[in-house]
């Protein structure tokens, strides 16, 4: 009887050995390029603005080493709760910024201009899990960014007034890219 109980906890132990993890982090390519191994890297933030208690920032890695160099919109947001506070990321790599431009005018005309009783969900997702979109519900529409894509204290709600200052500050980052 002991050794069959010993066997079960052996056998659930080496199943969730051989389980992977779903949600591992996804990152951007900037990303990847400024955690790599034997390289003196140089990260430099220059501000663009804050939205919603929202900083967005461009971040510009240089490897010093060989003079190569990636550049990312950074959004960062200060989680705040009574229980605990939380620093939650995310980086836009610079090939996907034009995406989310587009997709921001896409949905700051969609909900302006449309109504539905229906559930509907529009986002654009980045391949960091970083993600921007709408919902309706109600015939009426609720504009979000997701900085990371599993973590549900990651989300911060914009007004349709905001997306003009949105669309600005991806702009402003744009030409500093």
């Amino acid at each position: 009887m002991i050794i069959v109980g010993i066997f079960a906890v052996m056998a659930t132990a080496n199943f969730s050995y051989g389980q992977s993890d779903s949600k591992s982090k996804e990152i951007s390519n900037a990303e990847k390029f400024s955690e790599k191994s034997g390289t003196l890297i140089q990260r430099e933030f220059i501000d663009i603005g804050d939205l919603k208690k929202c900083k967005i920032q461009v971040a510009k890695f240089t490897d010093l080493l060989n003079n190569l160099k990636r550049s990312a919109v950074r959004f960062e947001y200060d989680y705040v709760s009574s229980y605990a506070n939380d620093t939650k990321l995310a980086l836009l790599d610079f090939d996907e910024l034009d995406g989310l431009i587009k997709s921001i005018k896409i949905i700051q005309a969609k909900t302006a201009q449309t109504s539905t009783k229906n559930y509907n969900k529009i986002s654009y997702k980045s391949r960091s899990g970083f993600e921007a979109g709408c919902f309706s519900k109600n015939d009426n529409w609720s504009i979000y960014l997701k900085l990371e894509r599993f973590e549900s204290k990651s989300y911060i709600f914009l007004d349709k007034e905001d997306l003009p200052k949105l669309l600005g500050f991806l702009e402003d980052a744009k030409e500093q890219l």
